[in-house]
């Protein structure tokens, strides 16, 4: 007959759990940390695993860094094995890694008139993803597997055009291959005019939270929005408004989906095998639509992951994983590593069997 004292539980002790924080995290050993001098301003980048290893190379949102936006997910504990066989390099886009001075004109190495005023003149999206070219010249990176969420994905997805050769696969969370959209150039528009002046407003507060996650992520996940908007607090209001800018200005892909045997051949699209990820509640999925619709159907695959809104490496990181180890191994890395997690039997029966024989998935 049992005790007492285990029926009414008096002999377990209850333990708050830890607060969420960007802090330092043993499991996220980094090798080294760079700032990598291009043509187009200083880009910090953190490596982290085996440099002998197959390149996987990240680039972050707009108002994120390689801690914000990555260190979570690559810390998480079933991508650990799959780390193992591959060494990630972050960049951070000039003047976003976290403790980040003000960019000043005298910094601007682009050799344009306009910074001889009292503005640092933020490159372009195109450019940017030359300055990801250089940082693979610099490590002498073969081939990588490209890792961007938001505005890093729009900025990998053209450093794969512009250098189809040096892209092995990419993985593209909340994508956009277009302009932005008179809605989206307005609200920037006014979060980039505070943050020039050096206020972080209540109202640019409240655009990044739903940026990042969404409006039903932002009332519902209380201490994940709490640990970002401590964080918030501590961004480089200028640096990140020219960031903006330079996201707001951004070009369309001139990217299509061209059916026509003979076209195709010439036809300017992403060739490489791609993933594109974004959460069922995400602010950014018709943007992820749309890009999709535009990709090669061959080459692509689209998951649209459940209970989930803007940020899917926070929100649903395992099923994130399964997903990207899944999408690895179809491409011939690491056949041997197994699952390490039951995960809910139609939908990964049918996603393994998708990434597997390489068809487009429509997962939910």
């Amino acid at each position: 007959m049992e005790k007492l004292t285990d029926i009414e539980l008096i002999s377990i002790e209850a333990t708050d759990p830890k607060p969420r924080s960007f802090a330092n995290d043993a499991t996220a050993i980094l090798i080294q940390e760079d700032d990598i001098e291009t043509p187009y301003g200083n880009m910090h980048v953190a490596i982290q695993g085996d440099r002998s290893k197959q390149a996987i190379l990240t680039f972050h949102d707009i108002g994120l860094n390689h801690v914000t936006c990555f260190q979570g997910f690559f810390s998480f504990g079933e991508m650990q094995p799959l780390l193992r066989s591959f060494c990630v390099y972050h960049v951070n886009a000039p003047g976003q890694e976290e403790g980040a001075l003000h960019l000043k004109p005298e910094q601007d190495v682009l050799g344009n008139p306009e910074s001889l005023g009292n503005r640092f003149v933020y490159p372009t999206m195109d450019q940017l993803a030359e300055g990801v070219h250089c940082v693979v010249e610099h490590y002498g990176l073969k081939s990588i597997v490209g890792f961007g969420v938001g505005a890093g994905a729009n900025i990998l997805s053209r450093y794969e055009l512009a250098h189809h050769d040096r892209v092995d696969s990419l993985v593209l969370v909340n994508a956009t291959a277009s302009q932005a959209g008179w809605i989206e150039w307005g609200y920037q528009k006014m979060n980039s005019w505070y943050l020039f002046s050096g206020q972080l407003t209540n109202f640019t507060e409240e655009y990044l939270l739903w940026h990042w996650f969404g409006k039903k992520t932002r009332w519902e996940s209380h201490d994940l929005i709490a640990c970002f908007q401590d964080y918030v607090k501590s961004i480089n209001a200028q640096n990140l408004a020219l960031f903006i800018e330079s996201y707001l200005k951004r070009s369309d892909h001139g990217i299509v989906r061209e059916m026509d045997p003979m076209r195709k051949v010439s036809a300017r699209t992403i060739r490489c095998r791609s993933l594109m990820l974004v959460g069922d509640d995400s602010p950014h999925i018709d943007d992820v639509v749309e890009m999709n619709g535009r990709m090669l159907p061959e080459e692509t695959d689209f998951i649209k992951l459940a209970d989930c809104g803007g940020m899917p490496l926070e929100e649903q990181p395992g099923k994130v994983c399964e997903a990207f180890r899944l999408f690895l191994q179809g491409m011939g890395y690491v056949p041997s590593l197994v699952q390490q997690r039951s995960v809910a039997g139609a939908v990964h029966t049918q996603l393994q069997h998708d990434l597997e024989t390489r068809t487009t998935p429509a997962v939910c």
